[in-house]
């Protein structure tokens, strides 16, 4: 049960913070609507998370010293969050927030803003330093540093500000049709070639990888 039970159900899905930085409107139909298609990419990512809450080997070295927890609630009373860490390296001192991704990592993408939201609920829950947080991605098969500057860390917490403003109005945010589109696994509920036209600059656009459900 997470602390405070009912008194705090109005705490959102960290999740929700990824999905909402990639499309709006597709964290509006998971968070919202409850609407969730899986996909291949979306069914790889789920058997990663299974992985990694295993009792296995990590799927890379640690830093030395350096203990892993895995499957670790974290929440945020500040920000009304909740959710799961995949895993977090523990020394003496420090606590750092490991995300798992399955596809290539894209630095500034969605999964640092999740990886640094588990930041932001380790700091405000826990006595040990949060210096920076991590992403490992199954595809790079690399562990990538997730530096916690202050402009990102405002960017989560806008993007949280934005995501709880969303589902108290309870408005689908409107499609917008473009390159993002393509892999997402909500496409056929969301229908976006039918409901918007792609935006002027839609080239222009560079794709995020699709968040993964971690």
């Amino acid at each position: 049960m997470w602390p405070g039970a009912d008194d705090h159900a109005g705490r959102i899905a960290l999740s929700a913070l990824e999905h909402y930085d990639y499309c709006p409107r597709q964290a509006a139909l998971i968070h919202l609507d409850g609407v969730y298609t899986d996909n291949l990419d979306t069914t790889r990512g789920t058997l990663a998370h299974e992985r990694v809450h295993t009792p296995t080997p990590p799927p890379y070295r640690p830093p030395a010293g350096t203990r892993i927890l895995t499957g670790v609630p974290v929440w945020s009373d500040r920000l009304g969050l909740y959710g799961i860490c995949d895993a977090v390296e523990l020394t003496g001192t420090t606590i750092v927030p490991v995300e798992h991704k399955i596809g290539r990592y894209k630095p500034a993408g969605p999964a640092d803003v999740q990886a640094a939201a588990q930041a932001l609920c380790l700091r405000e829950t826990q006595p040990l330093q949060v210096p920076h947080a991590a992403v490992f991605s199954y595809t790079d098969r690399r562990r990538h540093h997730i530096e916690l500057t202050d402009s990102l860390l405002q960017r989560v917490e806008d993007i949280a500000a934005l995501a709880h403003a969303m589902l108290r109005e309870a408005r689908l945010p409107d499609a917008v049709n473009d390159s993002r589109c393509t892999r997402c696994s909500l496409k056929h509920d969301c229908l976006p070639s039918l409901v918007a036209a792609p935006p002027p600059n839609a080239s222009l656009y560079t794709p995020q990888p699709e968040p993964d459900d971690g």
